[in-house]
């Protein structure tokens, strides 16, 4: 689930789920919804299928390895569907629907969540939804699919979490998961079955059409051992709005990654099941006191995007940062809210939690790397795929995007297919600030982290900050930017021959724009489909399902356990006699290098974890550094500022 729910102030909390329930009262039927849709003229299915074959064909970047890879041709597919629609006339032309789900098809047939046909009004905004959440768990019994979550005010009997679901309208629940991951993009095996567990309960409409039954049938076990069943209507209603607001593509806007789905599916978790966090959020926004969090859970001004607290296991006692999402445009204000959170983190290890974050601003998740370790961060470097509408864009668009302008004019006489790679993130920016904690740290994967989150894990792993501990075989594997249509047509706004035209009635479409590429030791290998392998592979149990990630954290104490910490500090630096003396404190640490102002200005040994270094000539320095190895290798620093 996106959030866990908050304790808080009693004023707060009836209120919200008073709100919350009044909200999903109003929900609608599906044969009422449904009654409403389809206003579609011929000409507007014309444009909406011109617009995505110029996305597609020119704008795309993923276009070379989808067809490789899955042997599509959705190019092809739409100049397919546009002849039909050429042939058909108003009284002709098939309902609506069929129009949405073949369009729909043919996106879907690229498995790439980046790249969507998002339907128009009605559907834009709102969810289908049973109102309750199905996880997945494993023992040595093998797989089983329970139920986590239920909304408030909805009772069936027997039914709570922690029942097994064994049939799925009939049909067997493994079997009905994988149906309906087979009809939902994932860029891999276990991005695809995580989609169909997802979608039994909840789809946004934005991208996926309303369900084609009615009602579910559902076959429980309670927890007597008594088998039910329970036939649930699917509903309608207006999903949370979404935490940001459109900005002109320019800067940050141009540099977003993200997973519409995830992002959809979250805000609406949030809404069925953790009102509390809509209340605190809403506190916060009107500048009102929030309710208070769970006893040892360490308070955030940012509670959609951080948990912090501290956890209790066998191993020890450690830290952890949940980041529900990347999405917050305020990037200064991101980063220092997750320094002001490490801070408060215990020096003995972290788990730092990104499962089911579907990414968002691209620069929050690598310079939030730097933090974490002493190395310098390498940003990915991202490619266009070179076609003339591509080339126009960057040429009309020099001040974003006049770095890869040179390799793609020189591609209208090699013939590359791609441009020169080049990095998104400023890689002043993702060192600006530096190591600011130094325990070990593991990262916690799941296959619904996709985009700015996959880059994030990329990073992590590729700059060797820690062990990833992944509960599936691999990350959403989503490796790219991505831009609505309606940022393409801004960009060419000012060009009486652009080819891309308005939509209709609140339709549009997203397309990977520009490639990642990993770094490292897997420098130049893409992100896209084959997302990040953890090191340590794990499977969620009952009890994590049930008991707060209880044997998650076990596991990832036991791997934190075996990590041995590294840490400096400058506990003083004094100017006296024209020279910078500091004290420096280290742990497991056997060689200092000190720089002065970046540059190289001295080097110790240490025995006893304590130097006192004098760097002559250095009383007006700025700023310190202090570099700290280990049996050779670099494991900490620390930068202090000084005049």
């Amino acid at each position: 689930m996106a959030h866990p729910a908050h304790s808080s102030t009693p004023d707060f909390i009836p209120q919200a789920a008073e709100a919350v329930r009044e909200h999903l009262a109003a929900a609608t039927g599906l044969p009422a919804f449904l009654a409403g849709a389809g206003t579609l003229t011929l000409a507007e299915r014309r444009l909406i299928v011109d617009q995505a074959l110029l996305m597609l064909d020119q704008n795309y970047v993923h276009m070379p390895l989808k067809s490789a890879m899955y042997a599509v041709n959705p190019v092809q597919r739409l100049r397919v569907m546009r002849r039909r629609l050429e042939r058909q006339t108003e009284a002709t032309k098939p309902v609506e629907w069929l129009f949405h789900t073949e369009m729909s098809e043919i996106f879907h047939s690229m498995r790439d969540l980046h790249t969507n046909y998002l339907l128009p009004a009605p559907y834009a905004g709102k969810i289908a939804f049973l109102p309750f959440l199905v996880e997945r768990y494993e023992d040595t019994q093998g797989e089983h699919f329970m139920v986590t979550h239920v909304a408030q005010g909805f009772s069936a009997p027997g039914f709570a979490p922690g029942v097994e679901i064994t049939h799925w309208s009939g049909i067997p629940i493994a079997k009905a998961v994988d149906l309906n991951a087979a009809r939902f993009a994932g860029s891999n095996a276990a991005a695809r079955r995580s989609r169909g567990v997802q979608s039994l309960t909840l789809r946004s409409l934005v991208i996926h059409l309303p369900p084609f039954e009615e009602w579910v049938t559902v076959s429980y076990i309670d927890a007597g051992g008594t088998a039910h069943e329970l036939r649930e209507k699917w509903r309608i209603v207006d999903n949370l709005p979404t935490f940001v607001r459109a900005q002109a593509p320019t800067g940050i806007a141009l540099a977003e990654g993200l997973d519409l789905d995830m992002d959809e599916a979250n805000r609406a978790k949030v809404m069925l099941f953790a009102p509390k966090v809509v209340a605190r959020q809403k506190a916060l926004e009107a500048g009102e006191a929030a309710p208070e969090v769970h006893a040892g859970e360490i308070s955030t001004s940012m509670p959609k995007v951080f948990r912090a607290q501290e956890v209790q296991t066998s191993a020890g006692t450690f830290g952890y940062i949940r980041i529900f999402t990347f999405l917050e445009r305020d990037v200064e204000g991101f980063i220092n809210e997750f320094v002001r959170l490490l801070r408060q983190m215990p020096d003995r290890g972290l788990i730092l939690d990104v499962r089911d974050n579907g990414g968002g601003v691209i620069f929050n998740a690598e310079f939030a790397l730097q933090t974490l370790t002493p190395r310098r961060i390498t940003p990915e470097p991202t490619q266009f795929i070179n076609t003339p509408l591509n080339l126009r864009i960057c040429r009309e668009n020099q001040e974003d995007l006049g770095a890869w302008l040179p390799s793609m004019e020189q591609a209208v006489e090699i013939g590359t297919t791609y441009s020169s790679a080049v990095a998104l993130t400023p890689e002043d920016g993702a060192n600006a600030i530096g190591q600011q904690y130094f325990g070990p740290v593991v990262l916690i994967t799941n296959a619904r982290c996709y985009s700015a989150t996959d880059i994030f894990a990329a990073g992590f792993q590729d700059h060797q900050i820690g062990p990833v501990l992944g509960t599936d075989e691999n990350t959403g594997a989503g490796g790219a930017n991505v831009w609505e249509h309606k940022a393409l047509a801004d960009l060419l706004a000012g060009d009486p021959e652009t080819p891309y035209r308005p939509l209709p009635k609140g339709a549009g479409m997203r397309v990977a724009i520009r490639r990642s590429l990993r770094v490292g030791t897997n420098s130049g290998t893409p992100v896209e489909d084959l997302g990040i392998t953890p090191d340590v592979p794990y499977r969620m149990t009952r009890r994590d399902l049930l008991e707060g990630n209880a044997d998650l954290f076990e596991r990832a104490g036991e791997v934190l356990k075996g990590i041995k910490p590294h840490a400096v500090n400058i506990t003083d630096a004094t100017a006296a006699g024209g020279a910078l003396r500091l004290k420096v404190k280290a742990t497991n640490i056997d060689r200092l290098d000190v720089y002065v102002d970046q540059r190289p200005r001295a080097s110790v040994d240490l025995s006893d974890g304590q130097a006192d270094v004098t760097v002559p000539d250095a009383a007006a320095a700025h700023s310190a550094r202090v570099e700290g190895f280990a049996d050779g290798e670099l494991v900490a620093s620390k930068t202090a500022q000084l005049n």
